[in-house]
């Protein structure tokens, strides 16, 4: 790896993001390669049990990973399970509380107009063969969930999860979509022993990323190819969120370049395109 790269990588790269109590933001475009994108968690149990918080210009998506919390924003109260999302439009006030514990994954992007507040239950997700399908073949097979994406109406957010199948690939063929969509990946659901090997790359000879992943983990794509392998025997699971370049006429999923050495593979996403 070039010094370059290296240098980039430092901004790409964010470990065990998933261990700090309350709410905390561990990517913003200040601190990384991000144009638009910031990511943080929201951890809560009876010691603390509520965070507030204000969104400015920003449009939210909250993903809840484990346990349950209530949110009220806009005058309105969400209860959320696992898997639930919400989606929280720009100017709001938020607060997320838990009799329990909870943990959500929060991403948001800065965006110019107001889009409508929207709860996404997973038991929708899960029945709708456009947001839930499985993807791939031998070696790559995947199943993708879209919890925000062609079913909210938003600026330039796109939400998912992809979970592999044991020892599989996944982002696979290579593909990358610089032009119209910053992205990140954030591994979760992945106890001891598992991890992945994680790589970004424009020049495979000379990638900017080839790292081991683990639960908690972010790796950041403002460009380049990024396929991701789970070790043998062990499945590797990751929420993956976009942020399109030009508010709402770049936030489409699907629309990507293939790596030219890989293109008799076929991709195989129209199930989740806009």
């Amino acid at each position: 790896m070039s010094g370059s790269a290296s240098a980039q990588s430092s901004k790409m790269v964010f470990r065990q993001t998933h261990h700090s109590l309350g709410r905390h933001i561990s990517v913003t475009p200040e601190n990384s390669t991000m144009r638009h994108l910031a990511y943080g968690r929201i951890i809560l149990n009876t010691s603390q049990p509520a965070v507030a918080f204000a969104d400015g210009g920003r449009e939210t998506a909250l993903i809840c990973l484990k346990g349950r919390a209530q949110v009220k924003t806009d005058g309105s109260d969400f209860a959320l399970g696992k898997y639930d999302s919400l989606y929280i439009p720009r100017d709001s006030s938020v607060e997320v509380r838990t009799e329990s514990s909870a943990d959500i994954a929060e991403f948001s992007a800065e965006v110019d107009k107001h889009y409508p507040l929207k709860l996404v239950r997973s038991s929708e997700v899960s029945t709708e063969s456009g947001l839930k399908f499985n993807t791939g073949g031998p070696g790559c097979a995947r199943t993708v969930s879209m919890l925000i994406a062609k079913n909210v109406e938003a600026g330039r957010l796109l939400v998912g999860i992809t979970a592999s199948e044991a020892g599989n690939w996944t982002s696979w063929p290579p593909h990358e979509h610089a032009a119209m969509l910053e992205e990140m990946y954030v591994y979760f659901d992945m106890p001891p022993p598992a991890y992945g090997i994680q790589l970004v790359y424009n020049n495979p000879n000379d990638p900017e990323i080839v790292t081991v992943v683990r639960d908690g983990d972010a790796v950041l794509m403002p460009h380049g190819y990024h396929p991701n392998v789970a070790v043998p025997g062990q499945h590797i699971t990751f929420l993956w969120a976009m942020a399109a370049h030009r508010e709402v006429t770049d936030r489409q999923y699907g629309v990507v370049n293939v790596q030219p050495d890989f293109s008799n593979v076929t991709l195989n996403l129209q199930a989740g395109k806009n």
